[in-house]
């Protein structure tokens, strides 16, 4: 089948595909790939460094952070722009709303598909319009996913896009690395913010976001923010506490703020200091930790680090490529938390001083903010430390809010050994509660457990899956899942693993059944996953409203009416409109 362009897609408006422009982009090992240019007028160009970000949301963060300057920024998302770009209003501490800073630092954006129509109730201009007005130059309409292939496989490469007109042979690549990029982007004169906070935060600006000046002052501090290379001793003992920002490039160019971290932190009276990203790595550098440079770096909002005492791990945003060696690091510091993917540092801390770094961004605006309530336990200290409350270190203060966080607790079950054959519930008929993403999810759940090492049997009643695909698993049997079929082949296989979450509503359905009838217990099989009592709580409306309640998540009032006369009342007390569902193919109950 021949591909539709983009004018047939309507990607283009009409008037859009009258100006359309070529655009090139050019790696450093001669490959071009050739696309379509938006943002800055025609007959433009850039260079930089290539590299990609993951996130399925949050361009207008991405392209607005400091730490993205002079990088050509690919987004991995096939469609970009479908949410146009907000105005430029302030918040309540006249900081941007929706903007990491006041400009657009990223020197190019390289995607899919791009969007020529916005639809969001904060959007005021297209993503292209936006661009242009910051002289960005733009391409879409090439193959990401082969460039981020590419990458991934080479390494970060150096790159150059260009429009219109623009021979590609005349743009020199430029290497964002040889230079100090902190110099382009940290402020030139001092700023203040929330000038009534409780206590007095000093932010050295390497590439600050908004989101992190933001989560300082809405938890009662006043925030000074200084250029980079400020003379810290001299004003540092009017301030009660130290926060050290993310930035662009290879901080090792920061030499100077590098030795005078090196003389502030290595005093026994040291304030409590916070370092995001770059100050990470300004602070361990600063503490004779040494550097090296990541393959293709982390950026993206689905990167899982685990907090190395506690072992609870959780999904941060990142956008980095250099991380710390952390074989050379000081006996005095400890690593906090570790990615899960690479096993790179992902924050230090202190043994006895207050001193905390992430590699990661707990103040992501685009999200996740699952580690945001480190800005909690940062100025926490800070305000005890002012107060003269020494009760416990930095690192137990960390330590004790993620054990009594709501939803964490220490870890009091035993590790379960690794299943040795694990029985899937396929994803049958493709039909309502059975469809094709489960037959998608299903094949690629079975090639993990392979590379596992372990068995897979399959249970499938339909031959047109990929999941039934001869040499995928180990066994297959073309049967219907059902309590009966399914308990068959349990004694025949005696597998000791389960997963229900393969196979649509028919799988978990079947998978309660088992449960409650003893099956699972009886032929000592662990469900893998999501354990059956979560299951059966969250398929039960009625149910799923009750524990919600419990953790205090509020719930929309809702009822369920078996017989027309309990509609009306049902309609007034609890509805604002009604919903009628005949047959709800999705739940448990109906």
């Amino acid at each position: 089948m021949t591909p539709k362009s983009f004018e047939e897609e309507g990607l283009l408006s009409s008037d859009e595909r009258n100006d359309t422009k070529r655009a090139v982009l050019v790696l450093e090992d001669g490959t071009r790939y050739s696309g379509i240019s938006f943002g800055a007028d025609c007959n433009a160009s850039t260079s930089g460094e290539v590299v990609f970000q993951t996130g399925m949301v949050g361009y207008i963060e991405s392209l607005t952070d400091p730490s993205y300057d002079s990088q050509l920024l690919v987004l991995t998302y096939p469609l970009i722009g479908n949410y146009g770009v907000p105005e430029l209003s302030p918040d309540e501490f006249k900081l941007p709303k929706f903007f990491e800073s006041d400009k657009i630092h990223a020197a190019g954006l390289i995607v899919a598909n791009y969007s020529t129509e916005a639809s969001h109730w904060a959007s005021r201009r297209t993503l292209s319009d936006w661009l242009k007005d910051h002289g960005i130059p733009a391409i879409t309409g090439i193959d990401t996913r082969s460039l981020t292939k590419k990458i991934r496989e080479h390494g970060t490469m150096l790159g150059k896009i260009t429009t219109g007109d623009v021979d590609p042979d005349s743009i020199e690549y430029v290497n964002p690395d040889l230079e100090n990029l902190v110099t382009r982007v940290s402020c030139s004169t001092v700023k203040n913010y929330n000038r009534e906070g409780k206590v007095n935060i000093l932010c050295v600006d390497c590439g600050v976001k908004n989101s992190q000046i933001r989560c300082l002052v809405e938890r009662g501090a006043c925030v000074t923010v200084v250029p980079w290379n400020l003379d810290l001793s001299v004003i540092l003992p009017k301030f009660d506490g130290l926060f050290i920002s993310n930035g662009p490039g290879n901080p090792e160019h920061c030499s100077i703020l590098i030795e005078r971290l090196t003389e502030i932190l290595s005093k026994d009276d040291v304030l409590p200091t916070f370092g995001i990203c770059m100050g990470s790595q300004l602070v361990g550098l600063s503490l004779g930790c040494k550097l090296y440079k990541l393959k293709y770096g982390h950026r993206g909002h689905n990167q899982p680090c685990t907090h190395v005492e506690t072992k609870r791990c959780f999904i941060t945003s990142q956008n980095h490529g250099f991380a710390l060696d952390t074989s050379t690091l000081h006996s005095d510091m400890e690593e906090l938390f570790v990615n899960e993917n690479d096993g790179t540092n992902e924050g230090l801390i202190h043994k006895t001083k207050p001193i905390m770094t992430v590699q990661f961004h707990p103040e992501a605006m685009a999200g996740p903010l699952d580690t945001v309530f480190l800005f909690d336990v940062f100025l926490d200290h800070v305000k005890q430390t002012k107060m003269g409350h020494f009760t416990m270190t930095l690192k137990e203060r960390l330590t004790h809010k993620m054990l009594q966080k709501k939803g964490l607790c220490p870890r009091t079950t035993p590790i379960i050994k690794a299943p040795y054959k694990v029985l899937i519930l396929g994803s049958g008929g493709l039909s309502i509660g059975q469809a094709g993403e489960f037959d998608y999810s299903g094949s690629q759940a079975i090639k993990a457990l392979k590379e596992e090492g372990m068995q897979t049997v399959l249970i499938n009643p339909n031959v047109a899956t990929v999941q039934t695909s001869k040499g995928l698993a180990d066994r297959v049997y073309f049967l219907p899942i059902t309590t009966q079929y399914v308990k068959q082949v349990i004694e025949s296989e005696r597998p000791d693993g389960i997963l229900l979450s393969f196979g649509g509503q028919t799988a978990l359905n079947c998978g309660v059944e088992l449960f409650r009838e003893g099956i699972l217990d009886t032929y000592n099989v662990t469900v893998l996953g999501t354990p059956i009592p979560s299951i059966i709580a969250t398929e039960d409306r009625k149910e799923f409203a009750v524990k919600l309640a419990e953790i205090g998540e509020k719930v929309a009032p809702s009822d369920t009416a078996t017989v027309l006369q309990d509609v009306s009342h049902t309609i007034s007390s609890v509805a604002l409109f009604l919903l009628r569902l005949e047959i709800n193919t999705l739940s448990l109950t109906s």
